[in-house]
């Protein structure tokens, strides 16, 4: 199981002649954050919601907007036309000098919109909670979450995919190494046979020293070791992503980087053109897999 963090979710409820309804947009992010717009007074609650919300996605960038409309027309919008004017005539007042410098007409006609933005000038009728009001806000919350869920699991499934298919490519790519192994090794033991014959001759060598060097050579060139740990880290990234747990993007990409460390060595390690045309396929693979990963919950 494999959960996303992109996703969709919008749930409408109706009771009491009120209307509410919220809806949720996932994004993928390293951190989890939660972005509220509403037309009520949730200061109370607030902290409440946020904790609720968070815990139920565990992972990602959260939009979450949340509305209630009322049909009796109470929950029309109020404008503080009070403040509104006192604000606009201290801001006329600074533009043209405190008077002393005249404004050209309709200047302060660009400045109304921005000043309509300003906290406290509108508010919706139904700005304070009534009796019912938050246990509907709860409900039409969890159908919004519900949704959410729903959306990411179907696309975390798709991910799953994908991803098990960048990693069987890497093994596949892997399994092919050793057609090239003990030819990369009879090729550089070749080639250090005729550089040493062209510059030094074989008379002046001592051959046992150089069988000794030449073998510990080879033992650097050996690529064993990489190629068992990738195979395990691959076969290990498989197994989480199998597992049970909702939450393991993180761990993935840990494996990920594993993965990459093992590549990286045996493309240093390779000395061969066709070994190399093998790391480099197994990095085209591994990035797309990151790129993946950057989604997973």
């Amino acid at each position: 199981m494999l959960l996303s963090m992109t996703g969709y979710g919008r749930a409408v409820r109706t009771d009491g002649g009120k209307t509410y309804t919220a809806e949720l947009r996932g994004l993928n992010s390293k951190q989890s954050d939660l972005r509220l717009r509403s037309n009520l007074n949730l200061q109370a609650r607030e902290l409440e919601l946020r904790k609720h919300v968070l815990a139920e996605t565990k992972r990602g960038k959260l939009e979450m907007s949340l509305e209630m409309t009322d049909e009796a027309g109470t929950g029309k919008v109020r404008v503080d036309l009070p403040l509104l004017s006192a604000i606009s005539h201290d801001v006329y007042f600074r533009l043209n000098d405190h008077g002393k410098r005249p404004l050209p007409e309709h200047t302060m006609d660009g400045l109304v919109p921005a000043l309509l933005r300003t906290p406290g000038i509108i508010e919706s009728g139904l700005a304070e909670l009534g009796p019912g009001d938050w246990e509907n806000i709860q409900a039409v919350v969890n159908d919004a979450l519900s949704r959410l869920h729903a959306y990411r699991n179907q696309e975390g499934a798709a991910l799953a995919e994908d991803l098990r298919t960048g990693v069987g490519a890497i093994l596949e790519l892997l399994e092919r190494v050793d057609d090239y192994s003990e030819q990369r090794i009879e090729g550089v033991r070749n080639r250090m046979e005729r550089h040493l014959a062209e510059y030094l001759g074989r008379q002046n060598v001592d051959k046992n020293r150089y069988e000794q060097e030449v073998l510990f050579y080879l033992e650097k060139m050996d690529i064993n070791e990489e190629k068992v740990r990738l195979s395990q880290n691959c076969e290990y990234f498989l197994e989480i992503l199998s597992n049970d747990d909702e939450v393991k993007g993180r761990k993935l990409v840990f494996i990920s980087q594993e993965i990459g460390r093992e590549i990286n060595t045996l493309g240093a390690k390779s000395y061969s053109a066709d070994l190399q045309k093998l790391v480099v396929n197994m990095k085209e693979q591994l990035e797309m897999i990151k790129e993946q990963l950057a989604n997973v919950a």
